[in-house]
């Protein structure tokens, strides 16, 4: 098994693959299409306590640890912020804190989400980059405490 790419490496693939789209409607729809292919997000984590602030739509990340990884579930009810949802967890899922931390997010403005989203999309996606950072930050602060590890 190869291994896996760092944060930076993903952001450039993305933003390759996003860039032979030819327009706007065709990278919403590969976004939407990415949103379709998200794992099934745990009934018993669409609470409060995963819910997110600052969102239009309904949003729930769940961030756990895998060994010294921090791994992120995550749903939305609108297909669009599951697209979303979707290249965050592609480039921050299953990461380490310090990674996470040191990684700039490129591809926001690379891809043109930064100018193509509505601004409450866009303070939704601040909000989702903001909860991954934050997790990243306390998972920092306290590598033993404060988050729940995966139970399998």
């Amino acid at each position: 098994m190869p291994a896996q790419e760092n944060i930076q490496q993903t952001q450039t693939t993305l933003i390759e693959d996003f860039s032979l789209l030819e327009d706007w409607s065709d990278r919403y729809q590969q976004i939407i299409d990415m949103g379709r292919r998200l794992p099934p997000y745990p009934e018993e984590y669409r609470t409060d306590d995963f819910k997110i602030r600052g969102c239009q739509s309904q949003v729930w990340i769940r961030p756990w640890r895998d060994n010294e990884c921090l791994r992120f579930d995550a749903v939305s009810d609108a297909a669009i912020v599951c697209g979303l949802i979707a290249l965050l967890l592609k480039i921050y899922d299953n990461r380490q804190p310090e990674e996470i931390l040191a990684a700039d997010p490129t591809f926001i403005g690379s891809l043109g989400l930064d100018s193509h989203l509505s601004p409450t999309r866009r303070n939704g996606l601040a909000a989702m980059m903001d909860v991954i950072r934050h997790t990243a930050e306390s998972a920092m602060q306290n590598r033993s405490e404060g988050l729940e590890k995966e139970n399998t």
